[in-house]
């Protein structure tokens, strides 16, 4: 009996498998036309450019705005008039008491903290719109191409002497940021200021500056590659690269091993999580404030915010510094404008998510149009592989 249900077993196992190579043999031969492919890829890079200007907008231009507005105070003075009798006033009769009546004039003060700009994206956009035109949702665009551009050749230039291990490729790029930190600070303040006449290169500030912002650069390039290599030497070991590297293992697997592979999956979500919120997202705080308080006098700021950061900000004329320190830049960040910033990271991250499924959705009803059958195929050889029936 047992021989029996062996032998049928085996030849189910050995039927499932034919069937699964014949899909694939089927799809070896399957060429995609011409105009499927140049459908595919408009496609693909038209989800790109609405991931980039999404970032950029909102992740990049706004994001910088909400570090550094302050929203401001509304003062209000409520009169209220009432009519008032003496108490020591002698006995008067009805006609004579009326315009013995005092009117006592009483003014209460309240100050109304108005809302952020910066508190909806739609209403910083408009604010943006109408302070610097259209191309303002896009300012400062061609300093950041020139600043990544540079930072990426300096930083592989270093990676040919060092190595690209983890730490030689985060000394890299924290010198390369650190080399470049003045073009960075130009950046900020072409963002968060008026429009002016003056090309980035003539706002590029003076070369005593570096040594004031070479600290909060470091500290912020630091965080960055934290942010990074934390989850990633985490994924590593636990052993999870071999699921990144051929997803078709973790149908290899037993229902407990994979139980354990997505708590650790999940631990290594919470800990870059973690690493952002914590480090990374008040490290960029901390740089663009401190930019910030050295922003020049002849340049207007586009959102309301104080130059002297709550008076901590001496000029160099009066024997300050002339600019904020780190901590300092951090502790002057009130409370509601952190979770405002939070928000919007929060808001950038819910349309990016939208925008990609809706794309998700688009790549699909293509490839249906232009495979037809074979991307039935596709799917079942796909989820074969996942659960580990082929």
């Amino acid at each position: 009996m047992s021989g029996i249900v062996h032998h049928l077993v085996r030849r189910g196992i050995d039927v499932t498998q034919q069937h699964y190579q014949n899909i694939e043999g089927d799809l070896a031969t399957y060429k995609i036309p011409v105009w499927g492919m140049v459908m595919v890829w408009v496609t693909f890079l038209a989800w790109i450019g609405f991931m980039f200007a999404i970032r950029y907008t909102y992740g990049s231009v706004v994001a910088t705005l909400a570090m550094v507005e302050t929203p401001g105070a509304t003062q209000v003075i409520r009169t209220t008039v009432t009519n008032h009798e003496d108490p020591d006033a002698p006995l008067l009769s009805v006609d004579e008491k009326a315009p013995a009546k005092a009117q006592i004039v009483e003014e209460e003060l309240f100050t109304i903290k108005a809302k952020p700009i910066t508190s909806k994206l739609r209403t910083t956009i408009q604010h943006l719109r109408s302070r610097a035109g259209w191309s303002s949702r896009f300012r400062g665009l061609g300093v950041a191409a020139i600043y990544h551009s540079l930072h990426w050749l300096v930083m592989n230039l270093f990676i040919s002497f060092l190595g690209s291990a983890p730490i030689p490729a985060t000394i890299a790029s924290v010198g390369s940021a650190v080399l470049l930190c003045r073009i960075k600070m130009v950046w900020t303040h072409i963002v968060i200021s008026e429009p002016s006449s003056e090309t980035w290169a003539q706002r590029l500030p003076e070369r005593k500056i570096f040594k004031k912002i070479a600290g909060p650069t470091a500290y912020y390039a630091l965080a960055l590659q934290l942010s990074v290599y934390a989850p990633v030497l985490m994924a590593k070991s636990f052993g999870l690269d071999q699921y990144v590297n051929d997803p078709s293992h973790f149908g290899d697997i037993s229902p407990e091993a994979r139980l354990s592979v997505m708590t650790e999956a999940l631990m290594v979500f919470l800990i870059g999580f973690g690493a952002v919120v914590s480090v990374l997202i008040p490290a960029k705080t901390m740089l663009t404030r401190v930019h910030a308080s050295m922003l020049p006098e002849k340049d207007e700021p586009i959102v309301p915010f104080d130059r002297t950061f709550d008076g901590r900000v001496i000029s160099e004329e009066l024997g300050g510094t002339g600019n904020i320190g780190m901590l300092e830049a951090w502790k002057t960040y009130d409370r509601s404008s952190r979770f405002n910033l939070l928000k919007l990271y929060a808001k950038v991250l819910a349309i990016q998510t939208a925008v990609t499924m809706l794309f998700v959705g688009i790549g699909v009803a293509e490839l249906q149009l232009i495979m037809g059958d074979q991307l039935l195929k596709v799917a079942e050889l796909a989820r074969a592989k996942a659960i580990g029936a082929y």
